[in-house]
């Protein structure tokens, strides 16, 4: 077997165990199953092609969604250095020909607890994919500092505010379904 090819079956039988981790946590960053998916497809790539740089022994998920997390954040940027006026009638035309939820819509209708699913969808998206990150994928603080590109204390203070909200929102004390405008890191 060539040197290529061992360094593609290193790769790949390293990385591929966290597939169904970096698509999970793309779908709670990008909100549907298309874009997710290619997200995930694009943080393979680049994870490929600097592959050279990960140095063994180190946190190897942590590395990788670093990775999916700064392609999301670049996207992002992206998309918002775009004239608005365009890209708003463009999303408005492509809502008008698909009539499929977004992926989490349909894992929050999975939840057992649909106040809780509110109450999710109810959050900004920093602080639900903070709460997410922490207490469904069972991140540690520092690992989620890493993975969103912010501060150890950031972290806890976004996790402290989501889970307080979450539980204002269950008590009835706040308007479910506030605004979740997608913010950066």
């Amino acid at each position: 077997m060539s040197t290529a090819a061992e360094a593609a079956d290193n790769f790949a039988d390293q990385v591929l165990p966290y597939a169904r981790q970096l698509l999970s946590v793309a779908l709670r960053l990008t909100g549907n199953q298309t874009d997710a998916e290619d997200l995930v497809q694009e943080t393979y790539a680049k994870a490929y092609a600097g592959f050279d740089t990960f140095t063994p022994g180190t946190n190897l998920r942590g590395w990788l969604h670093r990775i999916e997390t700064n392609a999301f954040l670049n996207a992002y940027r992206a998309r918002h250095r775009r004239p608005e006026v365009l890209f708003h009638s463009l999303e408005a035309v492509a809502m008008q020909h698909t009539s499929a939820s977004s992926a989490e819509d349909v894992a929050l209708a999975r939840m057992p607890d649909r106040d809780l699913a509110e109450a999710l969808r109810g959050l900004p998206r920093h602080l639900a994919a903070t709460v997410y990150l922490a207490d469904a994928e069972g991140y540690k603080y520092a690992e989620i500092a890493q993975i969103t590109g912010v501060p150890l204390g950031t972290v806890m203070s976004r996790l402290h505010r989501a889970r307080k909200q979450l539980r204002d929102l269950l008590a009835g004390q706040m308007p479910a379904g506030t605004s979740r405008q997608p913010q950066a890191a």
